[in-house]
């Protein structure tokens, strides 16, 4: 429960765009006074168009990253509430059973073993059945969970048909970012915009 919590709630949306840096160049007529491609570059080197986006607040704030959460929830809700439940049972079968040896209720070895057979079976199902649904729902989240990455990463690569930047990078990528170079509310917008726009659709 703890590891699918933790996966839940880190919601780590995985996430690093990079395009081709930019280059330029151009045909000089041959002079003796023409810079050599070396020189100029050293005396004029290129600038990288680069910006940034922040994940946590990516993850906070895109409604399918939102609804991914609450689904998620929703299914460790569903577990704690079976785990519970099979507890439940089991203590209490072992409760009766302990209760009928107590007053000399079973009459023979065998009726004792039959009831001790049945409370190990029911144990087993019900570590079974958990793990099962763990399992299950393991397999869900991750794949809701790369829906998500698959979405982010589908809409920066087409908005930066658009901006032409260089690269677009997490926050966590680095140290120190110019905060003028932060376009997550921009992403956001955007991300929500297709997001609702295909739940109207579907609709």
């Amino acid at each position: 429960m703890n590891n699918l919590a933790s996966t839940a709630k880190l919601l780590t949306i995985s996430l690093a765009i990079s395009a081709g840096l930019a280059s330029c160049g151009g045909n000089q007529a041959a002079s003796t006074s023409a810079a050599s491609p070396a020189s100029a570059s050293a005396d004029a080197p290129a600038k990288l168009n680069i910006r940034f986006i922040d994940g946590d607040s990516i993850a906070t704030r895109y409604n399918l990253a939102k609804d991914f959460q609450e689904v998620s929830l929703r299914a460790f809700s569903k577990i704690d509430a079976a785990r519970q439940s099979k507890a439940n049972a089991i203590q209490n079968l072992a409760g009766q059973i302990q209760q009928k040896a107590q007053n000399n209720g079973y009459l023979t070895e065998t009726s004792y073993n039959a009831d001790m057979t049945k409370l190990n079976r029911m144990q087993q199902e019900a570590e079974t059945s958990l793990a099962s649904m763990q399992r299950s729902t393991e397999q869900e989240l991750a794949q809701m969970q790369q829906a998500i990455t698959d979405s982010i990463n589908s809409f920066i690569n087409d908005y930066n048909k658009k901006k032409g930047y260089d690269a677009i990078l997490y926050r966590a990528a680095g140290v120190y970012f110019n905060p003028e170079l932060d376009i997550t509310d921009e992403v956001v917008e955007g991300l929500n915009a297709r997001y609702n726009k295909v739940e109207k659709t579907k609709e």
